[in-house]
């Protein structure tokens, strides 16, 4: 431990109150991932219940905007204000009757849910000032989240075995319940005492930014390139760089992104960003190719996919303790390294093989990827020089959910352009109607396809698959050469923080 890391932020140790605190925060984390994992193992069933198009799956982040707002309000306040609305709109989303309601639905749990990961990495980082202690909660903190992803498929499989595609939704109010009662009691509350009026402009400029490029990237798999495309795509370039002009020239900028001048703080928070581009876009796909092409049932997929949630709670909780004796970047590089090996073995997934190559394809993405998650965000946040942690801190939640965003977004995008492009010349004699569903969606041709005469439904069914896996062996092949370039590029760039000097840049 280096004498920066033995200065007055790391004399307090946490007590018992912060630790039952930080419980209470991986619970929201926790139902936070159940949330997107079920959601992935229901969009067959809500395919076909509710027939929503691909273009109305669109994800856009608020996090920056959430996390201005809670440096003034009050981390905990605006994290229980979340909490409350994430359970409220989640039973709404139960009972959706229709596809716009529920797509109103997801829109308004995003809103909510971009309250949750800013506040609880911002308190866990207020909480736990001692470097030891701190790379400990971090670790639960990304174990919270595997641990979402492992219970998640496991009870989601359940319920849409057993009741209705809007069940899933309901596992997150019990414990948003628990979170309200809880949080009050254990949880500190922080604000920001210097923090100036929250610039609008520029949170409209985030959002404006986001929403734009990603509408844009749907509409050209959807509907190919066209005018509407092209000008969204234009609209959020022109204002993503008005929003970085405008925090540049800020004196309390939303984002400081003067941070970027530090090397260690880029490469970290680069590698942070690729590396949830990468999982998000593994985690779109693979629910779907257990119970669509696989045929698998709810049950069965959540069955298959629970290694992968394991596996991330298995390395979330080692690399805190390895990152002891061996340095980050060998860390950080040889998950990298082995979540490529998994991605390139999803290439090879095919129509008429069991589950087993994806299962244990799965298994080795996660033990890659979940050291690389807590490790960045230590260096990302400790790479800072104390008075800007805060901003540090941000950044890095913004960057975690832009790479999410951005990978259900571009490898969607892709893998729907290439499902779309495939099907182009079905066999004739198809009702329109039917034509266009069979081309969306691979939930929605699976649907048609029950409903045709057997044998022009099993030459839809095997097309509509064959689409499907073009996609996926596609995506997989950018993220594998993705994943091997980050692992060489974080060994190259950060072999020189020694091993144990997590947190100890402050």
């Amino acid at each position: 431990m280096s004498s920066s890391s033995r200065g007055p932020l790391a004399e307090r140790r946490a007590g018992r109150r912060e630790w039952i605190g930080l419980g209470v925060l991986a619970l929201a984390c926790l139902v936070y991932a159940m949330d997107l994992t079920v959601l992935h193992l229901a969009v067959p069933q809500i395919s076909a219940v509710l027939h929503p198009t691909s273009s109305q799956f669109m994800v856009a982040g608020l996090l920056i905007t959430m996390g201005t707002l809670g440096d003034r309000i009050g981390r905990r306040r605006i994290l229980l204000i979340g909490a409350a609305a994430f359970g409220l709109v989640s039973v709404i989303a139960a009972f959706a009757p229709t596809a716009e309601t529920l797509i109103l639905c997801r829109a308004l749990l995003g809103i909510a849910g971009a309250t949750l990961a800013p506040s609880t990495l911002s308190l866990i980082f207020n909480m736990f000032r001692d470097a030891r202690q701190r790379s400990v909660a971090v670790g639960v903190w990304v174990g919270a989240f595997s641990a979402g992803g492992a219970i998640g498929p496991l009870l989601g499989g359940v319920l849409l075995e057993h009741f209705w595609w809007g069940s899933v939704f309901l596992l997150a109010v019990p414990v948003m319940v628990l979170l309200l009662v809880l949080g009050p009691k254990v949880l500190p509350e922080f604000r920001d005492p210097e923090a100036g009026r929250l610039d609008l402009i520029g949170a409209g400029q985030s959002m404006l930014t986001m929403i734009a490029l990603v509408f844009g990237m749907k509409q050209i798999a959807q509907d190919g390139i066209g005018a509407t495309a092209l000008i969204a795509l234009a609209v959020g370039v022109v204002t993503g760089v008005l929003f970085v002009r405008r925090q540049l020239s800020r004196p309390d900028p939303m984002l400081d992104l003067r941070l970027f001048r530090l090397g260690e703080f880029r490469t970290a928070l680069t590698v942070n960003v690729i590396g949830v581009f990468v999982a998000f876009g593994y985690f779109l796909f693979i629910g779907q190719y257990f119970q669509l092409v696989l045929g698998m049932s709810p049950l069965r997929a959540g069955i298959a996919m629970a290694p992968s949630g394991l596996g991330f709670i298995v390395g979330s909780q080692l690399a805190p303790r390895i990152v002891r004796i061996v340095r980050p970047a060998y860390m950080i590089g040889g998950g990298m390294a082995v979540a490529a090996i998994g991605l390139a073995m999803l290439t090879r997934v095919s129509l008429h093989d069991g589950p087993a190559l994806a299962v244990v394809a799965s298994l080795l993405i996660s033990l890659g990827l979940a050291p690389v998650f807590g490790i960045t965000t230590e260096l990302i946040v400790g790479s800072a020089p104390p008075e800007q942690a805060g901003a540090a801190s941000g950044l890095s939640e913004t960057g975690a959910e832009l790479g999410g965003a951005l990978g259900i977004s571009i490898l969607g995008s892709m893998s729907v352009a290439i499902y779309r492009g495939d099907l182009a010349d079905l066999p004739g004699g198809l009702p329109p109607e039917a034509t266009e569903s069979i081309r969306d969606t691979l939930g929605a041709a699976v649907a048609v396809a029950d409903s045709l005469p057997e044998r022009a439904g099993a030459a839809v069914l095997e097309a509509a698959r064959e689409a499907f896996l073009h996609g996926v062996h596609l995506t997989a092949g950018i993220v594998t050469v993705a994943a091997a370039v980050l692992a060489v590029v974080s060994v190259i760039r950060l072999r020189h923080i020694p091993a144990g000097e997590l947190g100890g840049h402050e």
